[in-house]
């Protein structure tokens, strides 16, 4: 009832539309709304109840607050961290020597302070609650929330300076005269945020622009939705071009691209499904998993794929090949451009690895599995520590050159085992397990520190996840060591003391299946610079690693998502799809992640998400790009998010419940078997002649977990495509991109699969 009194006043004012942060809605400026209401104590009511819902540090154009990067001449009492930079300081002082050109002497001397502190709330990192815009659906204030008393003695001494800190004609004429009427019309519900109490309250103001932590000890961070309906989208890379672009690549061989403004160009980058080996088993390893563009891709349009494929004599294997972009249209690659690099014959359907990239050193780095089934039954000491085979290894290649004795590339002369004539010169690192996504840390923005550290998570057989960085040489102890501990006993006891161990390593308590993550870098949350964050497939959790420059070991923080309070803000998010299976960065830095609801690669029930930090943003203006512009020759398809946001669920009438949270709580979760391998499916092949992955309790496990969260609407799974088909690949013998037949599976349900990257 008090909504709709008030609702054709509230109504009224027309705000200025401007560009705000994240997203868009309104901002302050000099001709802000007035709150008018002629009901004016129900209409208090109603702020009261907007108040007790919110109530967290935001600036009047929705963002965050941030530490200015200059210093503040007038209101230096927020130089340190609040809602202005230079040039908004700058413009309310300007302001206030306008209002105080028309008071007269004596009133300098009571009012000005006064006067001062009521514009500068403007700045206070609590500007949004302070002026009731935490809540679109209502007006700005004139004025700010203050507490009663002081309200008092302003209006005591200086209410004849209401007419000239607001033109709103009713609060003049009511509230001049009636100290009162003036003061609860300002008054805030809660007493702890209006001024000057909210600069008192030490809860408030003890972590101010720190990363928030709840009541467990996470990290409260915010998530938008950036794009969605992928098919299992197993990366997310950039070109390094200056474009912005992002290129987001399904497991089925699909590869989109994502422009600055958010939309998706309707034609793929590269569609080679009819050559990957994919199938539409939950959780089945195989597809297409690995990309990197080329250091000087701007120049020479060369990138580099990983992907399953069967031969003709029926093998499977895997491929790592160079392609380039088409010269007539930089938003298309050309399939038949593929130069094969290197193939390996894989000796089971899962511990593909996957994971390419090029380090700061130029090279291209490539992360194989050790071959699959359960314990690396390879050989005597199975095929991680066995330095003469491929598989199981950090491998480091120069793509720009070729080898004396034929091969496509040429062997970095300072690789580790170049003069050993038992292990293959191609091996940069070995004894690793299952590597699932490895970023290069691009180090701290300011110091350069941490610049070319390569970490990856690798995923354990049935007792530890781990986390590792990794150096030239290396033994990461698989299969002798899990994590830090024995898996194979014999081998364990004759292993060498100089085995790289994880910076960390958790168990099955916490999660059952690792996704390596990324070191944040970027501009827009500059708390976090230094966390790496990553998470596990299996359980959702998502966490972050902080390392002591003292000891140099790594804490770890459960990462927490959705807080009502914590993410009010236009675009935010509350939940996400579970099973994680990527994390990203794009080329300013900013940091994302890739997950999906239903783990099977023909359904098209993935999302890519971008982490923002509620606590503290840059400065306006910081962390602005323009990007290159490229020619678009494709159809442009404007994103529709799918997930409410905070602000539409908090909108919701009391009745709706709003969705069930996938956000992963930070307590222990129930233990499992096996040290998961986490691939996805991808490509059309015959049931019968693929390789089935084996099947256990975990597999059991995933199974379940995904029919629980599979959407109601029954999937084709056989074969699930977007609108547009893929491009028409003529037959080339040259190019193995063009020769394969297109063979769909039969019956998925004969299929009992293993997945977490097991």
């Amino acid at each position: 009832e008090v909504q709709d009194l008030c609702t054709s006043d509230l109504k009224k004012p027309t705000l200025k539309k401007v560009n705000v942060w994240p997203g868009t809605g309104r901002r302050s400026s000099s001709s802000r709304a007035s709150f008018s209401c002629p009901h004016v104590f129900l209409c208090l009511s109603l702020l009261c109840w907007v108040g007790s819902l919110l109530g967290h540090p935001q600036c009047l154009d929705y963002g965050p607050p941030f530490q200015p990067p200059f210093h503040l001449e007038f209101c230096s009492a927020y130089e340190n961290f609040g809602c202005c930079d230079q040039e908004r300081d700058n413009s309310i002082a300007a302001k206030y020597r306008e209002i105080m050109g028309d008071v007269d002497p004596r009133g300098h001397k009571l009012c000005g302070t006064y006067i001062k502190d009521i514009l500068c709330q403007e700045c206070s990192p609590y500007a949004a609650h302070l002026y009731d815009a935490e809540n679109p659906r209502t007006p700005l204030r004139n004025l700010p929330g203050l507490c009663f008393d002081y309200c008092s003695e302003f209006h005591v001494n200086c209410r004849s300076a209401i007419s000239l800190l607001t033109s709103d004609k009713h609060t003049q004429e009511c509230c001049e005269t009636n100290k009162t009427r003036f003061c609860n019309l300002l008054r805030l519900h809660d007493e702890d945020y209006c001024f000057p109490n909210v600069l008192r309250n030490t809860a408030l103001n003890r972590n101010l622009g720190s990363v928030v932590e709840g009541r467990r000890g996470c990290l409260q961070l915010c998530l938008t939705e950036v794009a969605n309906g992928l098919r299992n989208p197993v990366l997310m890379l950039h070109a390094n071009d200056r474009t912005h672009r992002m290129f987001v690549a399904e497991q089925v061989g699909v590869i989109w691209v994502y422009l600055p403004d958010g939309s998706r160009l309707e034609e793929p980058f590269l569609d080679i499904k009819s050559i990957v080996l994919a199938t539409p088993w939950i959780g089945d390893e195989r597809g297409f998993l690995g990309m990197a563009f080329h250091p000087n891709y701007r120049n020479n349009g060369k990138f580099y794929i990983y992907y399953s494929y069967m031969d003709k004599k029926r093998v499977e294997k895997i491929r790592i090949s160079e392609l380039k972009v088409l010269a007539s249209d930089a938003n298309r690659a050309d399939p038949r451009s593929e130069r094969n690099l290197l193939e390996l014959e894989e000796p089971a359907a899962n511990h593909n690895g996957g994971q390419l990239l090029f380090g700061v050193d130029g090279y291209l780095y490539v992360f194989t599995g050790d071959g699959g089934k359960a314990g690396d039954p390879f050989g005597k000491f199975g095929n991680a520590q066995n330095k003469s085979v491929l598989l199981g290894k950090v491998l480091r290649i120069d793509v720009d050159g070729r080898s004396p004795d034929g091969k496509p590339y040429r062997i970095p002369p300072d690789n580790p085992f170049v003069s050993d004539p038992k292990a293959r010169p191609e091996v940069y690192a070995y004894g690793v397990r299952n590597m699932w996504r490895c970023a290069v840390d691009r180090g701290d923005p300011a110091t350069k520190k941490g610049r070319g550290r390569i970490f990856c998570g690798d995923v354990g057989q049935n007792r530890f996840e781990e986390i590792d960085i990794i150096v030239k040489g290396g033994n990461y102890g698989w299969r002798a060591k899990e994590g830090f501990e024995c898996y194979d006993t014999k081998l364990c006891r004759n292993s060498s003391l100089d085995d790289i161990l994880p910076i960390f390593a958790y168990g099955r308590n916490v999660g059952k299946s690792v996704t390596g993550g990324h070191v944040y870098r970027g501009c827009e949350s500059p708390n976090l610079n230094g966390f790496y964050i990553f998470g596990d497939f299996m359980n959702g959790r998502l966490m972050a690693l902080e390392e002591d420059e003292k000891t140099n070991k790594w804490k770890k923080q459960d990462i927490c998502i959705g807080s009502t309070k914590a993410c009010a803000f236009p675009g935010m998010i509350s939940s996400y799809s579970k099973f994680i299976i990527s994390f990203a960065e794009d080329e300013a830095g900013e940091l994302y992640f890739l997950s999906t609801s239903y783990p099977s690669a023909y359904a098209p029930h993935g999302s890519l998400y971008k982490f923002v930090d509620p606590a503290r943003r840059a400065p306006p203006g910081k962390c602005k790009y323009k990007p290159v512009p490229v020619q678009i020759k494709s159809k442009r398809i404007p994103f529709v998010p799918r997930a409410k946001t905070v602000l539409e669920l908090l909108n919701e009438p009391s009745t709706t419940k709003p969705p069930k949270k996938l956000s992963i709580p930070s307590g222990a979760i129930s233990a499992v078997s096996s040290k998961k391998s986490k691939k996805m499916t991808s490509t059309k092949i015959k049931a019968s002649t693929a390789k089935p992955a084996p099947s256990d309790k975990k597999t059991q496990k995933i199974k379940a977990e995904a029919e629980h969260h599979k959407p109601r609407q029954k999937e084709k799974v056989a074969r699930v495509s977007r609108t547009t088909l893929a491009p028409f690949l003529p037959k080339k013998k040259s190019s193995h991109l063009t020769g394969a037949k297109k063979v769909l599976p039969k019956k998925a349900a004969r299929a009992k699969k293993n997945w977490g990257r097991r």
